[in-house]
């Protein structure tokens, strides 16, 4: 048998976490001989992982949200060990994102068949970044949201918190770095996004990601007011479900390996559903960093639409900096 590590967060979700251990532990004992560890205020997951991948492993294997996915893949970026995920969060957005299977038998089955693929991860500040960095609104909405309204209302804590930041919807001038050039703007809201499942609205201005192109995607928000901002949201999502990238004026997506972000003034920051702090930040893209037990979807994104942005000045970047 291959030998694992499985890393369980006994607080994530709103099932009862026994059981679901009891099942997980079920399940993947069939083709594994593993250990389980359960992460605690005083020890997170990132240092279980570590010692995890220190000891020796065939497998890491992570049971919680996106925040325990995030800091737990840290260990095994370009080690080439395999993460399984098995998703028990409010959000669950790594799961959808990559195509794994949300309800535990099923995620455990697709860990059981063996089949992996390699994807690309990022590091913000030099934090792992496995999903997405979001400025402004998104990270707003993120704080908002209580432990008490996701264990009571699961994703629509964020819905409803979305809603109410709407109220004191506010701009802020931002510049962005890429490979080659600086673009200025005017904007409420920016997503840098390595991976992101069709309910991270914010991150669809392509109506898509690519897991494993090299490449981040950074969608920007610019509406003119709390009107605008409700329709570009729903012109976003629209976007995700239709497949096709966005067109109004107030947004705008471009691709880059990396990304440099100042705004005036600071705005707070929001990575894999952690805040962070505050920019500037600076987002870089590892390809094939990550290899993860999953199937194998295919897409084809379009690359940049910036047109129509308020303020908008695009600068070549000085070949010195």
């Amino acid at each position: 048998m291959q030998t694992a590590h499985l890393i369980f967060n006994p607080v994530a979700g709103q099932g009862n976490a026994e059981q679901e251990l009891a099942l997980i532990q079920e399940l993947l004992s069939k083709k594994f001989d593993f250990k389980t560890h359960l992460t605690t205020p005083e020890i997170g997951a990132d240092d279980l992982a570590k010692q995890a991948v220190q000891q020796g492993v065939d497998a890491l294997f992570v049971s919680g949200g996106d925040g325990t996915v995030s800091t737990a893949a840290t260990a095994v970026i370009r080690t080439g060990i395999p993460l399984g995920v098995i998703a028990r969060g409010t959000a669950n957005a790594f799961a959808n994102a990559l195509g794994i299977p949300t309800g535990i038998e099923a995620a455990c089955e697709v860990i059981l068949k063996q089949q992996t693929k390699t994807v690309d991860v990022a590091f913000c500040n030099h934090l792992p970044m496995v999903l997405l960095a979001g400025i402004g609104f998104e990270a707003e909405t993120v704080q908002l949201a209580s432990r008490e309204a996701k264990n009571r209302f699961g994703i629509l804590a964020y819905i409803l918190a979305g809603l109410r930041k709407l109220q004191t919807l506010e701009q802020f001038e931002a510049e962005v770095e890429t490979d080659d050039r600086v673009i200025s703007f005017t904007a409420s809201a920016l997503t840098i996004a390595n991976a992101a499942p069709a309910t991270s609205v914010l991150a669809q201005g392509p109506a898509g990601l690519i897991v494993d192109d090299g490449l981040l995607d950074l969608t920007i928000v610019a509406p003119a007011n709390r009107t605008s901002a409700i329709a570009a949201t729903y012109h976003l999502l629209q976007s995700a479900l239709s497949g096709n990238p966005a067109e109004r004026d107030d947004v705008g997506y471009v691709r880059s390996k990396r990304f440099k972000v100042t705004t005036h003034p600071p705005q707070k920051v929001v990575v894999d559903g952690e805040m962070v702090g505050t920019t500037p930040i600076e987002v870089e893209c590892v390809p094939a960093g990550l290899t993860v037990f999953m199937q194998d979807p295919e897409a084809e994104i379009p690359t940049e639409k910036l047109e129509g942005l308020p303020d908008l000045v695009i600068e070549p970047k000085d070949s010195e900096n």
